[in-house]
């Protein structure tokens, strides 16, 4: 690829290793890792079980045990952290490019684009989960706030958020409704009266509605045979999914939550908060206080969800917010500790491991789908459906230990991941080099 027209070598170089910041590469990886058992269900189990628990197979004893211990310290932490750390990227990338041509707009993106191409490649031909088209979009829209205050920052970004409890519960009160007129429909049909056009169309609406939350036993047997058959039939049934998630979630929820802990994540860089340079009160302040406000919140959230049997209406007007709110400050208890331990030099050997994971993040997510839907597909191994809740720990822990093992190792020899190679070479309009240069050997005198 030619150089960018107009501008010297220099500025098209990317972050290279020694303008790395440890303690961001060591958190990422702990996201990385964390977000594989959030989507470890979904790769391996009917999706329906986010809202029916029994619809993934047994939810007791250690199945519902496995659940509450992801629900409480890894169910939209992790995506946040994750979140938080884009969007600081987003400021390192496009400072550093100011600092050397006086602009970034380009090259920003070029990079968003790219992502957005690997995100639907990643969405529509490998797993129907993907959060890169997400990241993708919001990339694009929040770039123009980047140069906001620290504090503003902050305030927009938890504002942002905010909007996220009110479409929460907006949906909620929808649901609600729809039931509620289909129950008048019927009622007025039974007396002989009719319904007004409302009524009429819940009464269509309202059951396929309540089946996308309490999936039958024809419709669960159904998903079951799709799973374990061929590739394209898996991608068909998967495409409608994707798209909305990528449309109506999006607008919904995606662009207030991700955009908001983008714009959260670039207060918290400008405040030095993710380079662990802060005061080690400040970071253990963090971990005391975001455990002591979000876990009490997350756990009655938990317990209020099971004792209204999952119910997807009250899931969504209350159930749901008290995790979607608790997490922030959980999230922030992990960076809080991750910090703590970069500060103190604590298990150097794997928090270095955790930065090398965290520097190939990209390559690190897309391998993990790859291998997960080759383990569960059954294009592959055909295991979906097959394990527990409490079994799949198991698989999640064999992923992250071959991750923690090979990304130090690849980057031994590789400047980058394969994907962040390619992901870099397209954004800067410049193959970038791969190899590490052999260490000079000082000339015999």
């Amino acid at each position: 690829m030619a150089e960018m027209e107009g501008l010297p070598p220099e500025a098209t170089d990317p972050v290279i290793q020694r303008q790395r910041i440890t303690s961001i590469d060591s958190l990422r990886g702990v996201a990385l890792l964390g977000i594989l058992v959030i989507n470890i269900p979904f790769f391996a189990l009917s999706h329906f079980g986010m809202f029916d628990p029994d619809a993934a197979g047994d939810f007791s004893g250690a199945n519902y045990l496995t659940w509450l211990i992801s629900h409480l310290f890894f169910d939209l932490k992790m995506m946040a952290i994750f979140s938080m750390l884009f969007g600081a990227g987003i400021v390192l990338m496009t400072d550093r490019a100011r600092e050397k041509t006086g602009r970034s707009m380009g090259v920003h993106y070029r990079r968003m684009a790219w992502l957005l191409l690997i995100g639907l490649i990643h969405a529509y031909l490998i797993w129907f989960g993907d959060i890169l088209v997400l990241y993708a979009m919001c990339g694009m829209i929040i770039y123009p706030l980047r140069r906001l205050p620290a504090a503003a920052l902050v305030v927009v970004g938890a504002l942002t958020i905010s909007v996220g409890l009110a479409t929460n519960y907006g949906q909620g009160t929808f649901f609600e409704a729809a039931r509620d007129a289909h129950d008048r429909a019927l009622a007025k049909t039974e007396a002989g009266e009719t319904p007004d056009p409302f009524e009429a169309q819940m009464k269509i609406v309202w059951p396929e509605i309540s089946e996308d939350f309490n999936p039958t036993p024809q419709m669960l047997a159904e998903e079951r045979a799709i799973m374990l058959d061929g590739y394209w039939g898996i991608r068909k049934h998967h495409a409608p999914e994707v798209v909305f998630w990528q449309t109506y979630i999006f607008l919904t929820f995606g662009i207030w939550r991700a955009g908001g802990l983008m714009l959260l994540g670039m207060g918290l860089y400008k405040l030095g908060v993710f380079s662990a340079q802060r005061s080690t009160a400040l970071y253990g302040a963090m971990v005391v206080l975001g455990y002591a406000m979000g876990f009490p919140l997350i756990w009655i959230g938990a317990q209020k969800i099971v004792t209204h049997d999952f119910d997807f209406i009250y899931f969504f007007r209350y159930g749901w917010n008290f995790n979607y709110l608790g997490s922030l400050f959980v999230a922030l208890g992990h960076v809080g500790l991750v910090m703590l331990l970069c500060r103190m030099g604590a298990l150097a050997w794997l928090m270095r491991a955790l930065a090398a994971v965290g520097q190939m993040a990209l390559t690190n997510y897309l391998m993990q789908s790859i291998i997960c839907t080759l383990v569960f597909y059954g294009y592959g191994f055909g295991l979906w459906g097959s394990l527990t809740r409490f079994e799949l720990i198991g698989v999640v822990l064999a992923v992250c230990a071959v991750q923690i093992i090979w990304s130090p190792l690849w980057l031994r020899a590789f400047r980058f991941g394969p994907f962040e190679w390619l992901w870099r070479s397209l954004t800067y309009w410049k193959w970038q080099p791969f190899r590490r240069e052999p260490p000079q050997v000082p000339a015999p005198t």
